[in-house]
C-alpha cells in the first residue's frame, strides 16, 4: 500500500463523479484531506458528489486532518492545495498527493513532494483491476464538466494498455 495520501478536491469531485472513490481505499487504504478540503467539497451537501464524499468519511477511510501550523503560507495558492502540501511537509514529505491542479502541482514538486492526478488514480485502478476500461471513466469523467488534457489522458491511456 502506498505511503500516507493526502487528497485535495479536485480529485475526490472527478472520482466520486465516475463512482471511483472507493478505489482510493482499494489503491491507498486511507487517504486524509486538510479541514480546508473537506469545507471546498461538502460546501453543498446536496450535490452526488458532495454525499458520496460524507460517506467515505463517516465510512473512516476517508480522514479529515488537522493545520499544519508552523509552515510557510503559500498565497499563490488555494486554501486546500496550501494546506495540503503545509501537512505533506510536516510529515516530513512522505505524503503522496493527490492534485490535479497545475500551480499546487509544481510548487508541491518544487518542495519535493510526490504528485499524482486524477488521471493517474484512474490508471492505478485500472492496473490494479478495479476496473475494466480507463477509457470508459475517462469517457464517464468527460461528459460532466471535469476536463482532464486529452494528452494526460493519452499517457495513462498507453501506460495501462489501451
Amino acid at each position: 500500500m502506498a505511503r500516507y495520501v493526502l487528497t485535495d478536491a479536485s480529485p475526490l469531485i472527478g472520482l466520486a463523479r465516475v463512482d471511483g472513490l472507493p478505489w482510493l481505499r482499494a489503491l491507498f487504504d486511507e487517504v486524509s484531506m486538510p479541514v480546508e478540503v473537506r469545507d471546498e467539497v461538502l460546501a453543498k451537501r446536496e450535490l452526488a458528489d458532495a454525499v458520496a464524499i460524507a460517506s467515505a468519511i463517516d465510512a473512516g477511510w476517508l480522514k479529515v486532518c488537522p493545520p499544519a501550523p508552523g509552515f510557510p503560507a503559500l498565497p499563490e495558492l488555494d486554501e486546500g492545495e496550501s494546506a495540503c502540501i503545509r501537512i505533506a511537509l510536516a510529515n516530513g514529505g512522505r505524503a503522496l498527493l493527490l492534485m490535479d491542479e497545475r500551480a499546487g502541482r509544481a510548487v508541491a514538486t518544487e518542495q519535493g513532494l510526490s504528485v499524482a492526478g486524477t488521471a493517474a488514480v484512474i490508471g492505478m485502478a485500472k492496473s490494479r483491476g478495479l476496473i475494466t476500461s480507463a477509457r470508459a471513466v475517462f469517457s464517464r469523467l468527460h461528459t460532466s464538466d471535469f476536463r482532464i488534457s486529452a494528452q494526460v489522458i493519452q499517457t495513462v491511456l498507453a501506460r495501462v494498455g489501451e
